[in-house]
């Protein structure tokens, strides 16, 4: 053994050397991949591993690389954010703070490319050593991507180390702005490679030329099992678009509870009022990104799952009211503890702010609205009971509820904001800028309730929407009898116009200097609409007009999004520039809301492995939906209980696995005040 050799063995796997090692070790595999030829199957369909299921190990190693993937492509989001925030700071001093912080974020990422590229590796072999027969099919189908996958994969790995270890040489003047825009194309390719190896997922899930409807198509797509349509059909396929967008929310709010927990157990281990301050904020702003991505990721969700149904009415059975229904439970027990210990911390975090304390008084009422919606969006569909608790089972009362949480985590972000404020701004006095943001977001708002009203899905001139006629509309306790002279349709139809009357309303009182009653009033009207409203007219709907449900969670969506666009642009008006009681105190935090940001990563991270076997496991007994079965030993659903265990030992590992990656992380450099491209210099 040389010298050289002999030094590298007793140093071990040196911190640098981690990236490179899972970098090859990923394209080694994917030369593998690229190289497969397309008659890799040699009349062998599938194959053990080591004599264990190859349907067990691909399941854990897919979720593992996808959880990793997620943190990689999460964090870099909102470091760029942050690293952009710090620059445009007047104050030198706060500057260097939000650079701290943007590259404390960054250095988590070193250990956790490295590990994802790793199982990237193995998944690749795992899979063309298990399934040759359908991993040639996919090849051949997708083969052209593969190499565009390859180079974004080198792009993504040269564009993160310069990223990274350029930060010290690259954090003044012109230099930074390059190092900004570097962060912003390493985000830019790694939704290019989510967005590629999305479509080879949803590809077997949706196959080009099989959605409802499209019968006349399968000639031009289908010779039997074998796909003669184009590579672009394949890849944009119908479920495409609304996994990347379920994804993408997903990932970002994935990696804000991830450093939230990193920030949470450092803060715990802290023993400097300086480190416990900069940790507070830390987690402070890892829980801020995990809810604002949490707040609209049930309607990414919801739209997944509408266009799942829409393609094949049996997949979304399944899903909702079949196979799947109990593993939607858990999940309802994993995204109300999600809003409770979001909530949770960010009501913890007003005691550092002067002021908080006179919002403390709201805290047990906000509390009760969440439990009992939790109570609500947890209740199964199949009670053996037929009275208002057997309503609370169904659709139109989880959607509800849902939205009835997404305020109350909004009102609280509303209260964590203003906690220290004193008075309100007048909106006109702002000048014309003020007033045209205003004016934007209502327009913004106001065009998306209009252009659904006015769509073919609730036109009368719809025929199977026209026939639906409404006779008697339930009203709180009494009813309106209508004699069939409207459509259910119309009903909701209303309802958007409604809102929309209130978004003026709410214009017209800020411009007026009373911009806080404005907004009061419409997050009021909103939950009417959204919540009391819509939930009981859903189960009218669900009852008189089948066809129109789908378009009562649609409407839900849209009055919440409108809602909170206008307010929050109303909110940064009201308060920029108002006197202040004080600076907030960062570490003054008790040790008890940390566990709340590790409660969170924890049910973030079983989450995401309950809705990763939820997707793939709606193909039951098909690689690819109604086209390629899967006639091994493996095939077929696993059960509730086979699930939860292998489930639960992959968060389980995973977690772990990424305690030990940011443990080694940290074997550099403990000074969280440190920054630059030497993870060891200041």
């Amino acid at each position: 053994m040389s010298a050289t050799a002999a030094r590298y063995c007793r140093r071990g796997w040196n911190y640098r050397s981690r990236p490179a090692a899972g970098f090859s070790l990923l394209v080694t595999g994917l030369f593998l991949l690229l190289a497969a030829p397309a008659t890799a199957a040699d009349e062998v369909a599938y194959r053990t591993v080591l004599g264990i299921s190859p349907r067990l190990v691909v399941w854990v190693v897919a979720e593992l690389h996808l959880m990793f993937a997620a943190l990689v492509l999460g964090v870099p989001i909102f470091a760029v954010i942050v690293e952009l925030v710090g620059y445009l700071q007047s104050d030198p001093d706060t500057a260097r703070r939000y650079d701290a912080l943007a590259y404390e974020f960054t250095r988590l990422l070193s250990g956790a490319f490295a590990t994802t590229a790793a199982f990237g590796g193995l998944l690749t072999f795992t899979l063309y050593s298990s399934y040759p027969a359908f991993m040639s099919h996919l090849t051949g189908v997708f083969h052209s991507t593969f190499y565009f996958y390859a180079l974004l994969f080198f792009a993504e790995g040269f564009t993160l180390y310069v990223y990274y270890y350029g930060w010290k040489r690259m954090a003044r003047g012109r230099s930074k702005i390059l190092h900004i825009w570097l962060g912003v194309q390493l985000n830019l390719v790694g939704t290019a490679l989510m967005v590629i190896a999305n479509s080879w997922a949803t590809y077997m899930m949706s196959p080009p030329g099989l959605e409802q409807g499209a019968a006349g198509t399968l000639a031009s797509h289908w010779q039997g099992t074998q796909y003669i349509g184009s590579t672009w059909d394949a890849f944009a396929n119908y479920l495409w678009m609304p996994l990347n967008i379920h994804r993408m929310l997903g990932n970002v709010a994935f990696g804000g509870a991830i450093c939230g927990a990193y920030a949470a157990i450092r803060f715990l281990g802290s023993r400097s009022d300086r480190e416990r301050a900069h940790y507070d904020w830390m987690g402070y702003v890892g829980n801020f990104i995990a809810l604002t991505a949490l707040i609209p990721l049930p309607f990414a969700g919801y739209y997944l799952g509408r266009e799942i149904y829409s393609f094949n009415a049996t997949m979304g059975q399944d899903m909702m009211g079949g196979t799947f229904s109990w593993t939607f439970i858990l999940q309802a027990v994993f995204v109300g503890t999600l809003f409770i210990a979001g909530n949770f911390y960010l009501w913890s975090g007003m005691r550092r702010i002067p002021g908080g304390e006179r919002y403390e008084r709201y805290v047990p009422w906000m509390l009760g609205i969440l439990f009992c919606c939790f109570a609500v969006w947890l209740t199964p569909h199949n009670l053996p009971a037929g009275g208002l608790e057997k309503k609370f089972g169904l659709m139109p009362a989880k959607n509800a509820v849902i939205q009835l949480m997404i305020l109350t985590t909004f009102a609280g972000f509303l209260m964590y904001r203003r906690s220290n404020k004193v008075g309100e701004v007048s909106v006109r006095a702002q000048g014309r800028r003020a007033v045209l943001l205003l004016l934007s977001a209502v327009a913004v708002g106001a065009a998306m309730l209009l252009r659904y009203a006015g769509s073919g899905e609730l036109s009368d001139a719809n025929p199977e929407i026209s026939r639906f006629v409404v006779e008697r509309l339930p009203v709180a306790f009494a009813s309106i009898d209508f004699g069939g002279s409207i459509t259910w349709a119309a009903t909701l139809r209303w309802t958007l116009y409604h809102q929309v009357a209130w978004l003026g309303i709410a214009v017209l009182l800020t411009l007026r200097d009373r911009g806080r009653l404005g907004q009061a009033l419409l997050v009021g009207v909103t939950a009417l609409h959204a919540s009391a409203w819509l939930f009981q007219h859903g189960f009218s709907i669900m009852e008189k007009a089948n066809p129109l449900v789908r378009q009562v969670a649609v409407s839900q969506v849209l009055i919440l999004l409108s809602c909170l666009l206008l307010a929050t642009a109303m909110d940064l008006l009201l308060y920029r520039g108002a006197a202040s009681l004080g600076e907030i105190r960062w570490g003054r935090m008790h040790r008890r809301s940390q566990f709340s940001l590790l409660l969170l990563c924890v049910f973030f991270v079983f989450n995401m492995g309950l809705m990763g076997f939820i997707r793939s496991g709606l193909r039951k007994g098909w690689h690819v939906v109604s086209v390629i079965k899967d006639s091994s030993a493996w095939a077929g659903t696993p059960s509730n209980l086979e699930m939860a265990v292998v489930v639960s030992g992959i968060s389980i590992t995973f977690l772990l696995m990424v305690s030990f990656v940011f443990w080694t992380v940290n074997l550099v450099s403990t000074d969280p005040g440190h920054t630059g491209g030497d993870p060891g210099s200041g």
